[in-house]
């Protein structure tokens, strides 16, 4: 049955120890109380044997109240199999915050996608920059502006200080769109898993500020872009997507920089839409993307 695009559903990501019975579980317990499934995708991992599973379902008929089902499965499914799960649901906005430094190319991608309507879930109410630069295209967009300057002396209370403002709006998704600023493990604990960075290069590979410059320097014969979720260790979380094209040896520095940006563009963005629609499962330090 096709997804009725009026009708709210509930996401449940789950992993645990892979044991027999465990889809039929979950496909029973939406079925016996009238929830129709509109998508269902798994993933065993047989080496560490661990099941992850993404399962969808309307509730325009569900029997269990909104409130109500997360408990209701923990009784019921989660505790026979010793689940960890997240529940979400279609109609949840998720607040993002955009940090941005001097290069705008994944800013200005990002509000394209924004205005154009393609992320419905979304909602962008803040950016936040260590420079001024942007802040006239952001608020074109009527999107609130922060610019706050960094330095050596004064990084940790800036910090705070966006921290503050973060929580002031709510934001639960912060997108770092070629944010050149190292974030502190502090930061990153606020919001695990929901710091999205879009790393210049095809990782783990050409490290550091000027890959393209290194790559040119190898002779490589493709270039690519990372986007992960950040963790305390530099450009090594949970990759999310990833992507490269092709170069020669007719293609100049710049060659490379202007198809560096243009993958950047759509890496990044293809994480925040797998993000924003609840498919990323992250598992230590990797993920399965549904």
């Amino acid at each position: 049955m096709a997804k009725d695009k009026n009708s709210e559903s509930a996401i449940l990501l789950i992993h645990c120890e892979d044991k027999r019975g465990i889809v039929a579980s979950v496909s029973e317990f939406i079925n016996k109380n009238d929830g129709n499934i509109i998508f269902l995708d798994q993933h065993v991992d047989y080496e560490k044997n661990i099941f992850f599973m993404r399962v969808e379902w309307e509730l325009s008929d569900f029997r269990i109240p909104k409130e109500k089902i997360g408990e209701y499965f923990q009784i019921l499914i989660g505790n026979n199999f010793n689940m960890k799960w997240d529940l979400h649901f279609s109609d949840e906005k998720i607040k993002m915050a955009i940090f941005v430094s001097k290069q705008p190319h994944c800013l200005y991608d990002i509000l394209s996608r924004y205005s154009s309507g393609e992320w419905k879930n979304a909602e962008i109410p803040l950016i936040i920059s260590n420079h001024p630069d942007t802040g006239d295209f952001a608020r074109k967009y009527g999107i609130d502006f922060h610019h706050f300057p960094v330095s050596a002396e004064n990084k940790i209370q800036q910090e705070k200080a966006e921290l503050n403002i973060l929580k002031e709006y709510g934001v639960n998704l912060v997108v770092l769109a070629r944010y050149m600023q190292v974030v502190s493990a502090d930061f990153i604990n606020e919001f695990q898993n929901k710091i999205i960075n879009i790393h210049h290069s095809f990782l783990p590979a050409f490290p550091g500020a000027k890959p393209y410059h290194s790559a040119y320097e190898r002779g490589v014969k493709i270039i690519g872009a990372t986007s992960h979720y950040v963790t305390s260790e530099l450009d090594a979380g949970p990759i999310i997507e990833q992507d490269v094209c092709r170069v020669s040896h007719k293609d100049s520095i710049k060659d490379m920089v202007r198809k560096g940006r243009d993958l950047e563009n759509v890496v990044l963005s293809r994480a925040i839409w797998a993000h924003l629609n609840r498919k990323v499962l992250a598992y230590e330090n990797r993920t399965v993307v549904f």
